[in-house]
């Protein structure tokens, strides 16, 4: 048994903001990805993951009451009793997805009446979609918008405008140019669930509210418009602006090690840094106008390419 691949994801634009309703734009990233499978005998990692799915489907179990969903939930406990796990090769605490493609995959292979990619998606099944697998996901997480799931289910990019308001959409086709968005690897492992706690406490400070809903929204949903429309001029002056919002707001997302590099960057115009995902480790997102260049300035680091301007 091999079940389908399901893809890692990239926040492009609205890490934090999407807590707060405002836009977001995700991409699949098809350089990771998991899938189900069996084997007669498992390896330490595969009887690892297997456990954890069965304190997934656990939680499934009690789950299921509930009319959003409703799982074969017998067919996924034999699955388990027969050795399956998830193989994936997504880096865990890296802000791409792991868990994402982990309940897209269990989704597929054992809701009932699923939502198939094939459908016309609506906006209905879009948020229903978003809504069964922020239900699943928080399994992992705690609190989970259903957002990386639903990209890996569906790996196609998907607009966040609101919490309400999600569309399926068209990026520009990458070009043969010098730019590029790439990932750095901080190589340290990053946990969503306190990055998110240190976030919920910041919101009780009213200059922090105000930050977020005038400059990081401002910044946030001018970036993800350029990005849609091929505005690489004006992309590239807002992400500066953004990159300067969290380095001075968000500074315990961003590891110790990389505050001097992510304001370099701003202070010479030759890349910049923001989160990718909820931050504390894990990959940081980066833009360059020269990807060559770049590659020089940081080659201490690990950096791999995305897409291309």
């Amino acid at each position: 048994m091999k079940g389908p691949l399901f893809y890692a994801k990239i926040l492009l634009f609205g890490e934090y903001g999407i807590i707060k309703d405002s836009k977001g734009l995700a991409i699949p990233y098809n350089s990771y990805q998991g899938a189900l499978k069996k084997a007669a005998v498992l390896t330490e990692d595969a009887q690892k993951s297997n456990q954890n799915l069965v304190k997934f489907y656990q939680y499934l179990s009690q789950l299921d009451k509930q009319e959003l969903v409703s799982f074969r939930l017998d067919e996924f406990k034999s699955d388990l009793d027969d050795g399956m796990y998830f193989d994936s090769s997504i880096p865990q605490g890296y802000g791409v997805g792991s868990s994402g493609a982990l309940v897209a995959s269990v989704y597929d292979k054992y809701a009932t009446d699923k939502i198939t990619v094939l459908e016309n998606l609506t906006r209905e099944k879009l948020l229903k979609l978003k809504a069964i697998f922020s239900m699943m996901e928080s399994f992992f997480h705690g609190k989970s918008s259903g957002l990386d799931p639903l990209n890996s289910y569906l790996s196609i990019p998907i607009l966040i405008n609101s919490k309400n308001d999600l569309e399926a959409t068209g990026i520009p086709s990458q070009k043969e140019g010098k730019g590029a968005v790439f990932l750095l690897d901080s190589e340290i492992v990053g946990e969503t669930g306190p990055m998110v706690s240190i976030f919920m406490n910041k919101m009780k400070n009213e200059g922090f509210r105000k930050m977020l809903n005038e400059d990081f929204a401002k910044y946030t949903d001018a970036c993800i418009d350029d990005f849609l429309h091929g505005n690489v001029k004006s992309l590239f002056q807002n992400v500066k602006q953004l990159s300067k919002v969290v380095l001075d707001n968000f500074q315990p997302m961003i590891p110790k090690p990389f505050h001097a590099v992510w304001k370099k960057g701003i202070e010479t115009n030759d890349y910049y840094l923001k989160l990718c995902g909820s931050g504390g480790g894990g990959y940081i997102l980066g833009f360059t106008k020269d990807f060559d260049k770049a590659k020089a300035l940081l080659k201490d680091y690990k950096l791999e390419l995305v897409y291309r301007f």
